[in-house]
């Protein structure tokens, strides 16, 4: 019997800069969504999957549905952070990705994000093209 591949997780670099803080160089709360989205784009991007292309050859884009974000400890100016993504639920229009945030070995943000997959020009619910629903099914991991 063969075990089956079990992909690592996507993490992206992400420093702290100036302006992603707050007036005592704490992370202001609104910039970890800003943190997380780019993790998810690079994701995508690390996987072939570039989202002008989407939209362009398939009328496909992603939004954010539903986010829910557990702050644990503070990030700070100048913190070199890593920013996971993987995805733990994977349906025809929409996809769930787990995703934290970690300095060192501290966690310091916990995030579950629902996206949804809307048609670019009408702006509906669609569902994603077979391939990328099969690729994204086999990156699917249990949580």
């Amino acid at each position: 019997m063969t075990t089956p591949h079990v992909p690592d997780a996507f993490s992206w670099p992400t420093r702290v800069y100036w302006e992603d803080t707050d007036a005592g160089g704490v992370v202001y709360h609104a910039q970890y969504v800003a943190f997380l989205e780019r993790a998810r784009s690079e994701w995508m991007r690390a996987r072939g999957q570039m989202q002008e292309q989407l939209r362009r050859e398939h009328d496909l884009v992603f939004v954010v549905r539903a986010m829910q974000l557990e702050f644990l400890k503070p990030a700070r100016l100048d913190d070199l952070l890593q920013v996971s993504a993987e995805l733990r639920q994977v349906k025809r229009a929409s996809v769930v990705f787990a995703q934290t945030i970690r300095r060192d070995d501290q966690v310091l943000l916990t995030a579950q994000v629902r996206v949804a997959a809307v048609s670019a020009t009408a702006f509906r619910p669609v569902a994603m093209d077979e391939a990328v629903y099969r690729e994204f099914k086999s990156l699917e991991v249990a949580g």
